[in-house]
C-alpha cells in the first residue's frame, strides 16, 4: 500500500517519526487482512482482538516529509493462537527504508487467550 508521509508525521528535522513507522506497518496488516476477507471489526464485536506481543524495528534510512512510501506486509510465521507480520517500507526509489516484524497475539475481550478462528487460519496458511 502506498503512504503519504504528512507534515504531522515528522520530527523537528523533518523526517519520519520513529513511532510512526509503527502506525503505517499497523495500516499494512490491516489492509493485508482486509484484502483476504478478514473484517477485524467483525471479529472484534464476535470476542476476538488482535494485541501486539512483540515488535522488531530496522531503521535503515529515513522518510522525509511528502515521501510517497511503498508498504508492504505478509505472514512470516502463525500458530493456533499468534500470527507474525513481516513488512518492508520503501521510498519510490525503491531504497529499503525500514523492516519490521509484529507480531500479535489472539485474545479476548477480557484479555484472555485463544485460538484464532479456523476461518482466518486458512486465509493465512
Amino acid at each position: 500500500m502506498k503512504i503519504r508521509v504528512y507534515y504531522e508525521d515528522t520530527d523537528f528535522g523533518g523526517v519520519v517519526y520513529y513511532a510512526n513507522y509503527l502506525r503505517y506497518m499497523e495500516r499494512s496488516r490491516t489492509e493485508y487482512l482486509r484484502e483476504r476477507g478478514v473484517d477485524l471489526l467483525d471479529y472484534h464485536t464476535r470476542g476476538f482482538l488482535f494485541a501486539v506481543v512483540e515488535a522488531n524495528i530496522k531503521y535503515r534510512k529515513p522518510a522525509r516529509y511528502n515521501d510517497l512510501l511503498e508498504v508492504r506486509s505478509a505472514i512470516a510465521d502463525c500458530t493456533a493462537v499468534s500470527m507474525t507480520f513481516d513488512t518492508t517500507i520503501e521510498n519510490a526509489a525503491h531504497d529499503l527504508l525500514v523492516r519490521g516484524a509484529v507480531k500479535l497475539a489472539c485474545i479476548s475481550t477480557d484479555g484472555k487467550a485463544r485460538r484464532i478462528p479456523r476461518e482466518i487460519l486458512e486465509v493465512l496458511k
